[in-house]
């Protein structure tokens, strides 16, 4: 008959084992990255509240947005906000176009709890947008660079032969939410990172350059790159709010694949992975 033991050593097996995952760097870049962000995003709505049209090409067709979000009559002559977009036209009296502002039903695109600062006030919007963006846009140059020169974030962030021959299963195995706390990223993790560290946030930052006469002035290439100021414009809000989706399913992932060990990770650096019989790699300074 079997006897059961309390072996410590066999404890700590079954709860696993603390690696330091994230370097200082990284942990500091990822929290001002994430205010800079919210910033961002809350000052540009409020700049796209003065205008809350968007076109393509150089100029402004007033008469033929790609999308516009304003407040019209109804049938019955209340009012209504709705979103037009390619030709449809969507009610959304109460969130888009038309919301309550202390109790009164009030004309804006954006509610004035998702903009900063909250009233309509496109000058203040622009300096908060603009004293983010100069705080984001070297952090993230910086951050790009030392992901190249680094050769450790280089093997922390790209793919392994194997992780690219496996993504299939690894979206399979994300979809029913299941989820391995090993040492690494896993492939579909790493894919992502790279799509939006080389890919969304650059974008996002060359098409609001774009924007700017003077930018226009000094690089005239970025305005034949994205077709023009408006649609930079457009392409800006677009990129924004495809962040927006990513932060949100990055959130519901932390929360539902563990919220003390993700905090711990990005506070700490350090990270509990499950047991294994192989040592996991040890991934210092990432």
């Amino acid at each position: 008959m079997h006897t059961p033991t309390n072996n410590p050593h066999s404890s700590a097996m079954r709860r696993g084992r603390l690696i330091r995952r994230h370097g200082l760097f990284t942990r500091v870049w990822h929290w001002v990255n994430l205010a800079c962000l919210v910033i961002l995003l809350m000052s540009g709505l409020q700049i796209f509240n003065a205008h809350p049209s968007l076109y393509w090409g150089n100029d402004s067709t007033f008469d033929a947005p790609t999308l516009q979000i304003t407040a019209v009559r109804g049938d019955d002559g209340a009012p209504m906000g709705i979103v037009r977009i390619a030709g449809y036209r969507i009610d959304t009296t109460g969130v888009l176009g038309l919301s309550r502002h202390n109790g009164e039903l009030d004309q804006r695109a954006f509610p004035s709890w998702a903009t900063l600062p909250g009233p309509q006030w496109l000058a203040m919007g622009r300096y908060w947008h603009f004293a983010a963006a100069w705080i984001f846009a070297p952090l993230l140059l910086a951050y790009l660079a030392y992901t190249l020169i680094s050769p450790t974030r280089r093997r922390l962030i790209w793919p392994t032969a194997a992780q690219w021959r496996g993504l299939p299963a690894t979206i399979a195995h994300h979809a029913r939410l299941k989820f391995d706390h090993g040492a690494d990223y896993n492939g579909l993790q790493k894919l992502t990172y790279l799509l939006v560290l080389f890919g969304l946030l650059p974008l996002m930052v060359l098409t609001g350059l774009t924007m700017s006469p003077t930018m226009n002035a000094a690089w005239p290439w970025l305005l034949d790159v994205f077709g023009g100021r408006q649609s930079a414009r457009t392409l800006h809000f677009i990129f924004a709010f495809a962040l927006v989706a990513f932060f949100v399913i990055h959130l519901v992932l932390v929360l539902i694949s563990g919220v003390r060990n993700n905090l711990r990770s990005m506070i700490t650096g350090r990270y509990r992975i499950g047991s294994d019989t192989a040592p996991a790699k040890d991934n210092r300074h990432a």
